[in-house]
């Protein structure tokens, strides 16, 4: 099942963002490369600063997408204000 997992930054912690940038891409890329639909940051209006991050990607149970979401360095860094996860089912 593909799920939602969208995530909102903190407000000034683009220094976070930029700090834990290597250990989450590789974190990503390590452990769940294949099962990734799409994903990437989202931007601020001026498309140069980066504000949060959005995935769809699948997974067998909400559970193991909401371990993913926590383990996330990111989500460790305390990076994210918010963090949504909804199942989500692919049309086009």
């Amino acid at each position: 099942m593909h799920f939602y997992i969208r995530c909102v930054d903190k407000p000034e912690h683009l220094a976070v963002r930029k700090a834990n940038r290597d250990a989450h891409l590789a974190y990503i890329k390590d452990g769940f490369a294949d099962r990734i639909v799409a994903a990437g940051p989202t931007l601020d209006p001026d498309l140069e600063g980066m504000n949060g991050s959005v995935f769809i990607i699948e997974f067998d149970t909400q559970a193991e997408a909401e371990e993913f979401a926590a383990n996330d360095p990111y989500g460790k860094a305390g990076l994210f204000e918010s963090v949504i996860i909804r199942p989500f089912k692919k049309v086009f």
